[in-house]
């Protein structure tokens, strides 16, 4: 009976598996959540990097995301709150593997708070999960955003972070022609690491 694959530091990884539009096939989701046909919200374009620890680019790394909805309701039969509106057409999942410079984009809408423990509202973030070479386990982090200050300061998440790392969980806002740009870079070591959270 055939076994369980070891563990491994580098490769194979099954890229045409887990983002199949590169290769012609369609996937499970791709790093275009977002459109004209997503219930309410803002319509963000979130872009990034994956740096490993000597800042070179990261070209063949894995980006996943996970968030609510403008709402701050997960589509998931695990968030039942029917008080809070559902968008069936906004899986709130995507997946975006980087290219040669080590970039990363997504298009989406603006998550909405949604609670943490003992109902205390968290800001409005983005759940990241990182793989890359070199890598046995996933990375998990978050993206929150740099113009939700109020939020932030009350997110009892950023709060256990050490202050002075809380920035590298925080994307930049720029407001270009097509609507707002959320900068964020993953460190995945060195200088200005970011962030990363136990599972």
């Amino acid at each position: 009976m055939p076994k369980q694959t070891a563990s491994q530091t580098i490769g194979p990884y099954f890229a045409y598996g887990l983002t199949p539009e590169a290769y012609g096939r369609a996937g499970i989701c791709g790093n275009v959540l977002a459109g004209a046909d997503t219930a309410g919200g803002e319509l963000i374009r979130v872009e990034g990097r994956v740096l490993d620890g000597g800042a070179d680019p990261v070209d063949d790394a894995l980006i996943e995301i996970w968030q609510a909805n403008a709402a701050g309701r997960y589509n998931h039969s695990a968030d039942a709150r029917g008080e809070v509106a559902l968008d069936e057409a906004f899986s709130g999942i995507g997946r975006c593997a980087t290219d040669a410079e080590g970039r990363f984009w997504f298009e989406t809408v603006k998550p909405g708070a949604v609670p943490g423990r003992g109902n205390t509202l968290q800001a409005p973030h983005i759940n990241v999960v990182v793989m890359a070479r070199g890598m046995l386990l996933h990375a998990f982090t978050r993206i929150y955003f740099s113009d939700e200050n109020t939020a932030n300061a009350n997110d009892p998440v950023l709060e256990s972070v050490e202050e002075a790392r809380r920035p590298t969980l925080i994307a930049a806002r720029e407001d270009s022609a097509k609507g707002p740009v959320f900068r964020f870079e993953i460190r995945l070591q060195g200088d200005g690491e970011t962030v990363f959270f136990a599972a």
